[in-house]
């Protein structure tokens, strides 16, 4: 069956700056990832604007991307690195000569080195120094921005800072991770504010990871509700003041009290029988699941930030893009106001604490010759992007 979308959505794919960049004396750059990967060189974008901007722009008309603090603003209250900042001059600049507009993530993770000794997100004192980094970007790339993102995945970020530690600083304690999620909801309505006032008509939201958290048995039961509640409730609490809600979904998370992955215990998925990816349960249904939540809660317009799947055989990934594509049409359809989709992600990247060998790209990135190739699923996502038409294999109506 044929689907058609409504001549205001839009499609794009979406990347992040720490993940295809250089590390330039942030906060992960040395960190050892899985399988030995260090977070060092990633995909040489920094050396390949000019073809990266053809691969962009080949994909989809939208992009959602970053810039690397780290690397723009060398100490507190820096004026910009010149060099670094006339090279992504011309790179946004080349985006937009090809027609592509821009969704602009101010934070997405990592933190210059300066910034992380000095306390980080932990201490309220610290929320000027990002305010400030903010504003310059706003003042110095906002005639190019069509969306602003101020924070990518809060709830993502200050759950694996500081409650599972598997990202910098690597630390085990909820209680700090609540003073990070505060401290970052105060900088993001401060630089609501101000975008709001330089820029009126531009869009300003957030991005937070969606997950639906199940328990596969009584002892799962808290654990999931408790998970919920912090990533899905209190996290985004701190975040209202917003355009609209920018989601970002991957999966389900069972839980047996333990989550339950195919990357950690993957004789536990295979025993449940589910369909996954190469980290979670494949669960497109959620996806549904969790818009009809948001938007039922906030009445605000919902964009798909971040969507797409580990696969490294591609099958999948041409699967979800159908799957997706389905499930965004029939909401369209059932009166929910979703005005976007980004594909995560544009070519395969770094995929933090886990490395290169997790694939999510639409185009392949060889991690030693840096070659990108594109998959068969960029294809299909082109195709989709640029027409808003694709045919789908699956004909009844998927449940939410």
């Amino acid at each position: 069956m044929k689907i058609q979308f409504p001549d205001a959505f839009f499609f794009g794919t979406s990347t992040a700056a720490p993940q295809i960049e250089t590390a330039f004396e942030h906060d992960w750059q040395g960190v050892k990832a899985r399988h030995g990967f260090v977070f060092d060189r990633t995909t040489d974008h920094e050396k390949r604007f000019q073809e990266d901007a053809g691969i962009i722009a080949s994909l989809a008309p939208n992009y959602r991307m970053s810039l690397q603090w780290s690397k723009l603003q060398r100490e507190p209250y820096g004026t910009f690195h010149r060099e670094t900042a006339q090279e992504y001059h011309a790179f946004i600049q080349d985006l937009k000569a090809k027609g592509v507009d821009i969704m602009m993530v101010l934070h997405h993770f990592t933190n210059p080195l300066w910034f992380s000794r000095l306390g980080g997100w932990e201490k309220e004192e610290n929320i000027p120094y990002w305010v400030d980094f903010a504003r310059k970007v706003v003042d110095e790339f906002g005639e190019y921005v069509s969306f602003w993102n101020t924070f990518n995945e809060p709830n993502v970020y200050a759950s694996y800072g500081w409650i599972t530690a598997f990202f910098p600083p690597f630390k085990i304690n909820p209680l700090l991770a609540g003073k990070v999620v505060k401290n970052m909801g105060l900088a993001h309505d401060q630089v609501y504010d101000y975008i709001k006032e330089k820029f009126p008509t531009q869009p300003v939201g957030i991005s937070h990871n969606a997950t639906v958290f199940s328990a596969e048995n009584l002892l799962g039961w808290f654990p999931a509700r408790l998970s919920d509640w912090w990533f899905m409730e209190y996290v985004p609490s701190h975040f209202e003041k917003a355009d609209f809600f920018g989601m970002s979904y991957y999966g389900r998370i069972p839980h047996d009290p333990l989550p339950i992955t195919f990357l950690e215990t993957p004789e536990k998925m295979k025993a449940l029988g589910r369909r996954h990816d190469d980290i979670w349960e494949y669960h497109p249904e959620g996806l549904r699941t969790c818009i009809d939540r948001y938007w039922n809660k906030y009445k605000k317009p919902i964009i798909i930030t971040e969507n797409g799947v580990c696969d490294e055989s591609d099958f999948l990934r041409l699967q979800a893009i159908q799957d997706y594509a389905l499930i965004l049409h029939e909401a369209l359809q059932d009166g929910i106001d979703i005005k976007g989709y980004y594909f995560w992600s544009t070519w395969d990247n770094f995929e933090w604490h886990l490395g290169p060998s997790m694939r999510f790209g639409l185009y392949e990135c060889d991690p030693v010759t840096m070659h990108r190739r594109r998959r068969p699923s960029g294809d299909l996502f082109a195709s989709l992007a640029y027409t808003k038409k694709i045919r789908v294999a699956v004909q009844k109506k998927v449940a939410s």
